[in-house]
């Protein structure tokens, strides 16, 4: 099977400084975390009275398919039940 995202929620984790969400391939749940560094480095609309939570979660929306274009291919090179996405990542 290959790694969908049927479910596109996704949550901000203060422990982790990351977004969290899910990914399955099958019956099998894969937890991805892009880093909230990663998030900035891409934020457009730098509004500083917002929460780091509210910036997060939309630079997250606005680069959805990217993300998950990164986390598929993370999981093709090395299946694991999580995975920590960086900025380095992204390059």
């Amino acid at each position: 099977m290959s790694l969908t995202f049927p479910n596109p929620s996704r949550d901000f984790q203060k422990s982790r400084n990351a977004v969290g969400f899910t990914g399955h391939d099958g019956v099998f749940e894969v937890q991805f975390f892009v880093e909230v560094d990663a998030l900035a480095e891409f934020e457009t609309d730098l509004n500083a009275s917002q929460t780091l939570e509210t910036r997060s979660l939309a630079a997250f929306d606005t680069l959805r398919s990217s993300i998950l274009e990164v986390a598929r291919e993370a999981y093709t090179n090395s299946r694991r039940a999580s995975y920590i996405l960086t900025a380095a990542d992204f390059r």
